[in-house]
């Protein structure tokens, strides 16, 4: 996921999983030129609320191992990633990121929305939960949505 990819990079720069927030910008945007300052910003908005940062006393804590990710060759995020994902989309990736098929699992979430006649959203973080995976943020975003 390049959201992952695009927020582990200050992390991996620095050789440590704690940034000032104002290195976690720069390194985005100035060290990297991968964006500008305000885009590397709301970057950190939309990685904070998707888990994969926490903000802490004017730093920025890494909650995943960004030692783990790579960064590929050329890589160069995409504008995406300044979207908030839907509660679908978030657990869809998770599930993903656990060794789950994509198209299996949106088979199994469309089958399970159907059963239950709950939204997308719903559907997609009960499936999620009965198979043991818990998207960060995906429960709350889709109780905002209904």
């Amino acid at each position: 996921m390049s959201l992952r990819v695009a927020a582990a990079a200050p992390f991996k720069q620095k050789g440590r999983t704690r940034v000032a927030e104002q290195a976690f910008v720069v390194a985005l945007s100035l060290d990297r030129d991968w964006m500008s300052p305000d885009q590397a910003k709301r970057l950190l908005d939309v990685a904070d609320g998707e888990g994969l940062v926490e903000r802490v006393d004017g730093d920025v804590e890494a909650t995943f191992d960004p030692g783990e990710v790579e960064i590929p060759e050329g890589f160069s995020p995409d504008a995406s990633l300044f979207q908030e994902r839907s509660a679908f989309e978030r657990a869809l990736d998770a599930l993903v990121a656990e060794g789950f098929d994509r198209q299996e699992t949106v088979a199994a979430v469309n089958q399970l929305q159907g059963d239950l006649g709950v939204t997308a959203d719903a559907a997609a973080v009960v499936y999620a939960r009965r198979q043991g995976v818990e998207p960060a943020g995906a429960a709350e975003k889709a109780r905002e949505e209904l």
